[in-house]
């Protein structure tokens, strides 16, 4: 079956227009009971800051409920939060209602199974064909129970801790943390003061609105200032639903997911724990393939999304992969990816090697890369005579210099164009071209 609603990251759109309405949000809950629970269990729910979360929350827990499912509400929990409590509260699913790094006019659910992990193309094709039974109410003695968690919070501040050494101590470092007015805008300061660090934080005000708004880590330049400004030893910035990480160094440098993924890879190959393959995706930097070539760590590439990136984890039996936007997965410490387990796994690579954050990233060059986004309103021929064409000239002129990918968008109405190549001016100008070929056939 053809999945018509659940994209790349579950289901999202904008609030209101179809799917992101309450009536859906009761259907699908229904549709996901009958699927993954028929005889009954337990959903823990949990949301980002989003104003329209408080709607969807109360569509999922009657659907579910009505379903003979009693429910957890977690609350306001970064997305790998909720991956972990669905675990470690013996539930049955869990679902995240949250749009990730969207603005706040957008909001989307997306699911875990018992074990923390993203559900299957066939189970989601199963959820989706459930829909068209609609909502179903059991009789009164199968309905189901709802009950609020307050210890959500707490409970995923300490396994976030439990992911670093016992002794790490991050006393004499200033960190300004941007929370991106998103989920974990209370969690990671805890966690990062727990450590012994000094805390600025930013993006730490969430009104329901302002999530992801000129903040986090898809617009980290008052990060950047912040931590010049301060003379902070670094920065942190997640996006709204926690589950994406960058950071910045002293310098006010992006450090993005391509980098962080090889410190980590780095310190894993040095110390023997690195298990598998490094698993990156087709946009993930040339630079991170032969920076870890050169150590011996074998490198694969999946196709873009963080499912992709786990499920080659999974059949390769690796424990790290990510992607350039800060999606790191670390599968040797949680099943999902997370931003603030995979920022602590680097500051616990600075504490242990003594180095600063530019000092471990500058032994990974990066090679330029250009990437457009090329916002259609249908969907475009990609396979057309004159893309293929500008592709092969492209890609004709740069050799075995560089990389062009050319893919849509999962989540958002765009095509992606991306080159890559060892001058900065040749790629910046044929992405240019690669995009107005691209324009031209939507």
């Amino acid at each position: 079956m053809v999945r018509k609603y659940f994209g790349t990251d579950g289901i999202r759109g904008t609030v209101g227009q179809e799917p992101m309405t309450t009536e859906f949000a009761l259907r699908l809950a229904s549709a996901a009971a009958r699927a993954l629970a028929p005889e009954g269990g337990t959903v823990a729910i949990g949301k980002d800051t989003r104003v329209s979360g408080y709607m969807f929350e109360s569509a999922l827990e009657a659907g579910f409920v009505a379903a003979g499912m009693d429910v957890i509400l977690l609350g306001p929990v970064p997305t790998p939060g909720i991956a972990y409590l669905t675990r470690s509260t013996g539930a049955d699913l869990g679902v995240v209602i949250s749009a990730s790094h969207n603005p706040y006019h957008d909001n989307g659910i997306k699911f875990f199974d018992r074990q923390g992990r993203k559900l299957s193309d066939e189970i989601e094709a199963k959820i989706e064909a459930g829909l068209k039974e609609g909502a179903i109410t059991r009789p009164s003695e199968s309905l189901g129970r709802a009950t609020r968690m307050d210890t959500a919070r707490t409970n995923y501040q300490w396994f976030c801790l439990s992911s670093v050494p016992p002794d790490l101590r991050l006393e004499g470092m200033k960190i300004v943390f941007d929370g991106a007015n998103g989920a974990g805008y209370k969690v990671a300061p805890r966690v990062l003061s727990e450590l012994g660090a000094d805390i600025v934080p930013i993006g730490c005000s969430p009104n329901g609105r302002n999530i992801n708004a000129d903040c986090g880590s898809t617009h980290p330049e008052l990060l950047k200032t912040t931590v010049t400004g301060v003379g902070a030893d670094l920065g942190i910035a997640l996006d709204g639903d926690g589950d994406r990480v960058v950071m910045v160094d002293h310098t006010g440098a992006l450090i993005d997911g391509d980098q962080l993924l090889f410190v980590m890879a780095n310190a894993r190959q040095n110390d023997g724990t690195l298990v598998g393959p490094v698993v990156g995706t087709l946009m993930s930097n040339l630079g991170l393939e032969k920076s870890l070539a050169q150590r011996g760590i074998e490198f694969m590439r999946a196709k873009v999304g963080d499912r992709h990136v786990l499920e080659m984890l999974h059949q390769h039996e690796g424990v790290l992969g990510g992607e350039t936007s800060g999606h790191l997965i670390c599968l040797d410490k949680t099943t999902t990816g997370d931003g603030l387990i995979s920022a602590l796994q680097v500051l616990t690579v600075m504490r242990n090697s003594g180095n600063s954050l530019a000092e471990l990233v500058a032994e990974m060059p990066k090679f330029p890369q250009t990437l457009v986004n090329v916002r259609v309103a249908g969907k475009p021929d990609l396979d057309s005579r004159p893309v293929k064409q500008s592709v092969s000239d492209v890609e004709r002129q740069l050799g075995d210099r560089g990389r062009v990918v050319l893919r849509a968008s999962g989540t958002e109405p765009v095509i992606r164009v991306m080159v890559e190549g060892e001058d900065a001016a040749e790629v910046e100008t044929l992405a240019g071209q690669l995009a107005e070929a691209v324009k031209t056939a939507a």
